[in-house]
């Protein structure tokens, strides 16, 4: 029986931080071996906001070196830059024929955008979400990891699916469905207090930064004054650093220091300085990696070479498909 395909896109821009680790790509590696798996890194999508030649083949670089460090394999799933494929623009092409601009109007990342940067209101804002389905429905996609804030996206990939096959009377484009992971997932929250770690939030710890830069953000978390009687209610903050504790460091670290909070005899300077060093514990072995692979241009090169082959097999398949449903044929 033939494995289902799972496909996850890499944004072309920044560097990956302990939410995306714990919240993604730890699993991402554990699927390698039970779908057939696709990741490729979106350059086309960061089109939209103009980046520099130099910043744009940079980003690439840096994010693919980034996610093999952290464990995705090249031999057990396909791992593309976005741009190598051109099977991609093609169907995006032929997608945005069967796409209305009243419904990409209407989208809320595209009105998000218009407000975010009027001054750039490009077409392929508009378009996003085509790209996105052609990304998706190239390989012909099963399942999308996504998180909830990122399902209406894929519900716009199952519409215009789900259009193509009424359009031309084929059930060639299987629906996509969301994979949350379930129990699985971890949300890594910030250190400023509130909300998930992210890297446009500024309350990050990337899997390049140094030890010493590790420490310094551990150490500025928003904390409290501290509990005024035992077994006190944890206030966000606190709670956010105790989460992280529980994700990093040892069952009984992490049960020590809630004995001193329950006790109300908890040190916050203590417990950061413990966690610092539990983070970099984790983290410095995986920024050994990225760093070796990042100098190493001709493994690189290999890696990008060998799932752009891999990806456009895959991607050639279903355009030819796609061109015959609909009626391109050859003299």
């Amino acid at each position: 029986m033939a494995k289902e395909i799972v496909l996850s896109g890499i944004r072309s821009t920044g560097n990956l931080h302990l939410g995306n680790y714990y919240g993604a790509v730890k699993n991402f590696v554990r699927m390698q071996d039970d779908y057939e798996c696709y990741f490729f890194i979106a350059d086309f999508h960061s089109l939209t906001t103009h980046p520099t030649p130099a910043d744009l083949h940079e980003n690439v670089k840096a994010v693919l070196s980034e996610y093999l460090g952290a464990g995705l394999d090249p031999e057990r799933s396909t791992l593309y830059i976005q741009s190598d494929i051109p099977e991609i623009p093609e169907l995006y092409l032929l997608l945005n024929m069967i796409s209305y601009v009243g419904e990409l109007e209407r989208t809320t990342t595209f009105k998000e955008k218009v407000r975010s940067q009027p001054e750039n209101v490009n077409a392929g804002l508009l378009t996003y979400p085509v790209l996105m389905a052609a990304d998706i429905l190239i390989h012909r996609a099963n399942k999308v990891p996504v998180g909830k804030d990122q399902q209406p996206h894929l519900e716009i990939t199952r519409k215009f699916a789900q259009r193509f096959n009424n359009m031309f009377k084929t059930e060639y484009f299987p629906l996509p469905e969301p994979f949350n992971f379930g129990k699985d997932l971890i949300k890594i929250p910030g250190l400023d207090g509130s909300g998930k770690m992210g890297k446009s939030e500024g309350n990050g710890i990337f899997l390049v930064d140094s030890p010493e830069e590790i420490r310094k953000k551990v150490m500025r978390a928003v904390t409290d004054s501290g509990p005024t009687q035992p077994n006190q209610e944890m206030v966000e903050p606190i709670r956010n650093l105790f989460y992280l504790m529980d994700v990093v460091s040892a069952p009984d670290t992490a049960a020590h220091f809630r004995e001193k909070y329950n006790a109300c005899e908890i040190r916050y300077g203590d417990m950061k300085k413990q966690l610092a060093e539990d983070i970099i514990k984790v983290i410095s072995p995986i920024r050994e990696r990225i760093l070796d692979i990042s100098k190493d241009n001709a493994y690189l090169k290999k890696v990008a070479t060998i799932g752009a082959e891999k990806a456009r097999a895959s991607a050639a398949k279903t355009l030819s498909d796609v061109r015959r449903i609909i009626g391109f044929k050859s003299f």
